[in-house]
């Protein structure tokens, strides 16, 4: 099983882990948030986040999921990118973390596609479906 890290602004980690696990009915295993609230020390959050990723890695890799790219916290992952067994996606919303729990099972580069597809399928200009 592919672990996930979700690593984000505040405790938006933490609240999508909770929203997913409503709408699942447990909480997902291998499943880690990594709120950042303070940026300053940059240093303790990458060694955190380090431990967090040797935690999740079962030998099939981890999919870090970041809140938005270029950001700090984002940022700060990028040096902990393992081509292969520690990958990154940005711009993490619900429907990306459900696509993704829901395929953790397929090899890593399957699901950094349906990451990335269920993120963006995930979004609607509803005021256009009811036109």
């Amino acid at each position: 099983m592919i672990g996930l890290l979700i690593v984000a602004h505040g405790t938006l980690g933490e609240s999508l882990i909770e929203c997913a696990t409503y709408v699942l009915g447990d909480r997902p295993v291998k499943l880690l948030p990594l709120d950042v609230r303070d940026c300053s020390n940059t240093t303790e959050i990458v060694a955190v986040a380090r431990a967090q990723l040797a935690e999740l890695d079962t030998g099939e890799g981890v999919l870090v999921l970041a809140d938005v790219y270029g950001a700090t916290p984002c940022n700060m992952l990028c040096q902990l990118i393992e081509p292969g067994r520690v990958e990154l996606v940005a711009g993490v919303n619900l429907p990306m973390l459900l696509k993704v729990l829901t395929y953790r099972h397929e090899p890593l580069p399957a699901l950094i596609e349906r990451a990335m597809r269920g993120g963006h399928n995930g979004i609607f200009h509803v005021t256009d479906c009811h036109a």
